[in-house]
């Protein structure tokens, strides 16, 4: 096991069921809640159990699966339930899932009766990776992601990467993008490595992870509320979001991570624009995503919704549409700016590169 020392809590990566149990008989919670969806009640809901008695009589809460869901409906069931119980603020709650179950389940503990305790138990890449440090938390509202919620700090996070193990290979390729987005942004040596993986069922997952998340935690501890260097983390979200968002109702709704290696590819095309990135590396990481993600058609009919929704992205300042772009592979500069024809640019630049051969890494 890892143990991530941050300011206010501790992330375990690895075999961490005796450090969850420590965590529960030294708390002395006056309730505890699990919540959970249709697949991690199935999966791993019973692992949980088996390995932390105390959780056996905790009060499930339920929710249903899918980005679509989280959302204020979602919201007010897991708020009525708390309600129905009785809960107080020395209450719990568990957030056993991935990136919509811990956004959600922490902006839901974190709001009722201003506040309860609640730790993070990842189960998919993507939240184990991302999601489960720096304590963003919210809901999706009027169709943009995460336009509502606050800044708050779980009490714990346990990573358990046999959790893996319950995923499908496209759910573990979604989560596999921000680790992608981590070395782009700030590690050109990972980056490197990165480009050696082309089997995610044969990677060290433990280590990948713990790696990742040290990235990320050195960003979010300079930068807790987001004002300068954490938009940084940005990179590939700004158009990624508004794609992702723009199929949330489609008949191919995209994942997550799927969603964000559209954007990678589209801003590393503003970052050859703008700040002069290379364009054989510009080739080089959109051959690499495009092997890993596939060529996926987004529908460019309607670019005025695609703008209007990157323009209701919560980082952008004094109206313009912003971006965190990277000069060079392992680097990263923020608060970047583009025309609009630009931004349009980029996104056709990402469906032609659906079209051509991808270059022998």
């Amino acid at each position: 096991m890892t143990t991530l020392p941050l300011e206010d809590y501790n992330i375990y990566v690895g075999d961490c069921w005796e450090a969850f149990n420590g965590f529960l008989a030294d708390s002395h919670y006056s309730k505890v809640f699990v919540i959970v969806d249709e697949n991690t009640e199935q999966l791993c809901l019973p692992k949980l159990k088996a390995h932390c008695p105390t959780l056996l009589e905790a009060q499930l809460i339920r929710v249903t699966a899918g980005e679509q869901h989280k959302n204020i409906e979602s919201c007010q069931h897991i708020w009525s339930t708390m309600m129905a119980a009785k809960a107080d603020r020395k209450a719990l709650t568990v957030n056993l899932g991935g990136g919509v179950i811990g956004d959600m389940g922490g902006f839901c503990a974190s709001t009722f009766k201003r506040g309860m305790d609640f730790v993070q138990v990842p189960t998919t890449l993507l939240s184990q990776v991302d999601a489960s440090i720096g304590g963003k938390l919210g809901i999706d509202f009027a169709d943009v992601k995460n336009s509502v919620g606050l800044f708050a700090n779980p009490k714990a996070v346990f990573v358990l990467p046999n959790f893996l193990e319950t995923l499908s290979a496209r759910e573990l390729r979604s989560g596999f993008a921000e680790i992608i987005k981590h070395a782009l942004i700030a590690d050109h040596r990972q980056w490197m490595s990165l480009l050696q993986e082309e089997d995610l069922q044969q990677i060290a997952w433990e280590q990948v992870i713990v790696h990742s998340l040290g990235i990320k935690q050195r960003v979010v501890e300079e930068d807790p509320f987001e004002r300068g260097l954490r938009k940084a983390l940005n990179f590939g979200h700004t158009i990624g979001h508004a794609v992702e968002s723009q199929a949330l109702h489609s008949d191919d709704p995209l994942l997550h991570g799927e969603a964000i290696a559209v954007g990678m590819v589209a801003e590393l095309f503003l970052s050859h624009k703008v700040l002069g990135l290379p364009l054989e590396k510009v080739q080089q990481a959109t051959d690499y995503l495009l092997t890993h993600y596939g060529r996926r058609r987004i529908d460019l009919s309607n670019p005025a919704l695609l703008l209007s929704l990157m323009r209701n992205d919560k980082k952008n300042e004094g109206g313009k549409i912003n971006f965190s772009l990277l000069p060079e592979l392992g680097q990263v500069q923020v608060n970047q700016t583009c025309e609009e024809a630009l931004i349009l640019e980029s996104l056709n630049f990402y469906q032609d590169s659906c079209h051509q051969p991808t270059n022998a890494r």
